[in-house]
């Protein structure tokens, strides 16, 4: 048996620890675990790439530029900006941070890959998509009140959750009562991210996107494995305290316990504030222009048009939400 520990440090090590799952095998991809926006192809990262060159515009156009694509994983995101030859290109300093020794492995030539956010303050642009629900957190489970979960193996070594005393004082973001068994995260590490990662830029912008709520109190409502989900080999996977290392946990994120961000929209929206449908219609033009004999280029040009219908869809990928703090 082991002693009991936070959830939070739970997934802290099943995710991130000696053989944890992002240490090991864990990926975004079509081979990998589960599928994000970048890897549905490269038109997010083209829309992306026009975000920059605003940013870029907006701080003066500066000499050196750095974007930091924060949670890079096997660095689909950098390939598709690069590809798309932004007008920055000449000033950008790409920088793909990723935990994951394996899939640093995998960044593509052009870009620093590291382990961490840089650590000087710079001009540009942090990126993190799909990167903060992975990030650690507290889970609070109502049982006569507030309490917090916690794990311990048995004699068998099979781990258990174990409930603290009811908390005191209770977090401002959750609701006064819930029904028994109600859950709901609790994000400081995601919070303390987002402080630190805003320290980091002398001008410019951090942009997080994820899949997520308002209010915390709409995960306390909702049953918790809507929520509180696994994944591996892009399938639901088991309970999160099943198999620690061999499969990803997440949450959805509950943007009210981050710092209050200068906007706020979904994805869809931000996809089309910066030019996605201009994209689609110029695929569609190459395409009708060069169907009779297409090439590799008419070809990619026809993939924005299913690439666009996954990433505007309201009910997945269209319906995240883009925070966007400006510094």
């Amino acid at each position: 048996m082991t002693p009991p520990v936070s959830f939070e440090e739970f997934m802290s090590e099943a995710l991130y620890g000696p053989g944890g799952f992002y240490t090991e095998t864990g990926s975004a991809g079509r081979r990998g675990d589960f599928i994000t926006s970048p890897e549905v192809g490269p038109l997010f990262g083209a829309v992306l790439a026009r975000y920059l060159d605003v940013e870029w515009r907006r701080l003066g156009s500066p000499a050196k530029f750095t974007v930091v694509d924060a949670g890079a994983g096997p660095g689909t995101l950098a390939r598709s900006v690069l590809a798309a030859a932004p007008d920055c290109a000449a000033a950008m300093h790409y920088v793909a941070v990723e935990v994951s020794a394996a899939q640093r492995a995998r960044h593509p030539d052009g870009v620093e890959s590291t382990d961490a956010l840089p650590a000087a303050p710079f001009d540009g642009v942090i990126v993190a998509n799909e990167l903060l629900d992975n990030l650690p957190f507290r889970l609070a489970v109502f049982d006569q009140g507030w309490r917090e979960a916690h794990a311990e193996t048995t004699g068998n070594g099979q781990w258990i959750e174990r409930l603290s005393k009811p908390l005191d004082p209770v977090p401002a973001v959750l609701p006064a009562k819930g029904t028994i068994g109600a859950r709901a995260p609790i994000i400081d590490r995601a919070n303390a991210w987002v402080g630190d990662a805003r320290s980091r830029l002398r001008s410019g912008s951090l942009l997080v996107i994820d899949y997520g709520v308002a209010r915390t109190a709409e995960l306390a409502m909702r049953p918790w494995r809507d929520w509180l989900r696994t994944y591996r080999g892009n399938e639901r996977g088991e309970h999160y305290l099943r198999g620690p290392g061999t499969q990803d946990i997440t949450t959805d994120v509950p943007f009210d316990q981050l710092p209050e961000p200068d906007s706020i929209r979904t994805q869809a929206q931000f996809l089309q504030l910066h030019g996605i449908t201009e994209l689609v219609d110029e695929g569609r033009r190459i395409w009708t222009e060069q169907a009779a004999r297409p090439g590799l280029e008419a070809m990619r040009m026809r993939s924005r048009i299913s690439e666009s219908e996954a990433l505007l869809d309201p009910t997945g990928l269209g319906g995240f939400l883009v925070a966007h703090w400006r510094a």
